[in-house]
């Protein structure tokens, strides 16, 4: 590592943690409030070697979108290999605790979309394991119907875990759609990942089967296989009702994606401003694999956060105001004015 590189990585790291640490004064609170969110599903389709295959989108703002008014910044969410997009990010327990992002970012004022990926959720089932070239082009099709229904030409793309990992490859294709990129839980080569080394153990199943199993079980694994406690166990029981009225099984596509072709995304090639953000005890994206991203990454304008406290899973983790209001200052960045001479 050249000494200049491990200056920048330290005050990066220093600055995301200092953020992190100040969570609480998100404007997002904890319990739904009581004003109502307007919401909308739409359907886009995206061509495929055997026909149309239909998308479901969901979209969530605090009003109703009005002809002639100035559109709001739109914010898409990628969600990841084993839930679908609303068990991912709008979920709200018996409580009214919210831990729904769809929610959160409609309150701070964005115009929030997120999809079904192909073969997850309300979206088209077919014979595809929906690895993640397969993703991007769901992304293809599901940011261009965002872009005709907002009138907005670029936007926010976030994305968790294997979510990350097609929304910065969504990215290096399509660098004039994307305005800010936040990349969650990010994999870049994989190594010295725990979990990854573990899962690689079925790689031979991955490469013969395109379904494997996700049952109730094995959601509770996703927020106690790096650190207990971290999560309110009672946000599993909760998700799996949600996730397993659409079955127990999942597409093995991005899992074999992870275990066996990684870097699929290439700094070099993502232009857009980068926040790359992950949990302190995080078994997937380890510290240096990201540092190795965040140091290639060519656009000046780049955050590398970590959330203390906080596995695998941001969104879900007690510590989860923390990274709402590390993604939100990242989005309302002020634009950079350029040096002088």
């Amino acid at each position: 590592m050249k000494q200049n590189e491990s200056r920048i990585t330290r005050r990066s790291l220093v600055a995301g943690i200092g953020l992190a640490a100040g969570a609480g004064l998100a404007a997002a609170q904890t319990k739904s409030p009581a004003a109502p969110l307007w919401s909308k599903e739409y359907t886009a389709q995206k061509p495929a070697k055997t026909g149309q295959v239909s998308l479901a989108l969901y979209r969530r703002r605090a009003t109703a979108p009005k002809a002639g008014a100035k559109p709001l910044p739109v914010l898409f969410l990628v969600h990841g290999s084993s839930l679908s997009a609303r068990t991912s990010f709008d979920v709200t327990m018996p409580d009214g605790t919210d831990y729904s992002l769809l929610n959160a970012f409609a309150r701070m004022g964005f115009d929030v979309w997120t999809m079904d990926h192909e073969n997850y959720g309300k979206s088209g089932q077919t014979d595809s394991n929906s690895d993640t070239a397969n993703g991007v082009e769901d992304l293809k099709a599901g940011v261009e119907l965002v872009v005709r229904e907002t009138g907005q030409k670029k936007i926010h793309l976030f994305g968790e875990s294997s979510g990350a990992i097609r929304a910065g490859a969504y990215a290096m294709e399509h660098p004039d759609r994307i305005d800010r990129l936040v990349l969650g839980a990010f994999t870049y080569k994989g190594d010295n990942s725990p979990t990854l080394a573990d899962r690689a153990k079925q790689l031979d199943f991955y490469k013969t089967h395109n379904r494997r199993l996700r049952d109730r079980e094995m959601i509770r694994s996703i927020f106690t296989r790096d650190k207990s406690g971290t999560t309110d166990p009672a946000v599993a029981e909760v998700m799996a009702d949600m996730e397993l009225k659409f079955g127990d099984q999942v597409p093995t596509g991005t899992y074999l994606d992870m275990t066996s072709k990684l870097p699929l995304v290439d700094p070099a090639k993502v232009l857009a401003p980068v926040l790359l953000i992950r949990g302190e005890y995080d078994g997937i994206a380890t510290m240096d694999d990201i540092g190795d991203f965040f140091r290639q990454l060519p656009n000046g304008d780049r955050q590398f956060v970590v959330v203390p406290a906080t596995a695998h899973s941001l969104i879900f983790g007690h510590n989860r105001k923390a990274f709402w209001h590390v993604v939100q200052a990242f989005l309302n960045m002020p634009a950079t004015v350029a040096a002088t001479t």
